[in-house]
């Protein structure tokens, strides 16, 4: 059986570098991240859309940072090639540069490859902040909370 590499930066940068696009899925459990890693997907979000999707709530304000560990670890226990993205839930890295810091290590401590936030210039100074940790980010631009 063929040896299977894992998705990383430098991998996904080479698919964008050949004109290829990316397949990617949101997951918050073990069985979808499995399903989703033997089928070949680059990368998972591990989206804070589960606050709608799995907890019945409203919006994505709701979910905090405990729930989205125990779904992040859920996901990286399934995936073993794909690229896995935590997202960083509302307020925990909007306070300060020290408290994104330490979230986003929180997510590659539970094994995943990047965090992902939403904000654009707004958030600039946490995106630096989180990538002069050695953390790969993510950006979100579009529709917020």
């Amino acid at each position: 059986m063929p040896e299977v590499r894992k998705v990383t930066v430098v991998s996904l940068r080479n698919l964008k570098a050949r004109g290829e696009k990316a397949v990617a899925v949101t997951a918050y459990d073990y069985p979808t991240a499995v399903f989703a890693d033997r089928a070949g997907v680059d990368w998972i979000l591990v989206g804070d859309s589960a606050a709608m999707t799995v907890l019945g709530l409203p919006n994505t304000l709701g979910i905090g940072m405990d729930e989205m560990l125990v779904f992040t670890k859920a996901v990286v226990r399934g995936a073993t090639r794909a690229f896995v993205v935590g997202d960083l839930p509302f307020l925990s890295y909007q306070v300060s540069d020290g408290e994104a810091v330490r979230n986003a290590g929180a997510f590659i401590g539970a094994g995943c490859d990047a965090v992902k936030l939403e904000g654009g210039a707004r958030v600039a100074r946490r995106v630096r902040a989180i990538a002069n940790a050695g953390i790969a980010v993510m950006g979100h631009l579009g529709l917020t909370p």
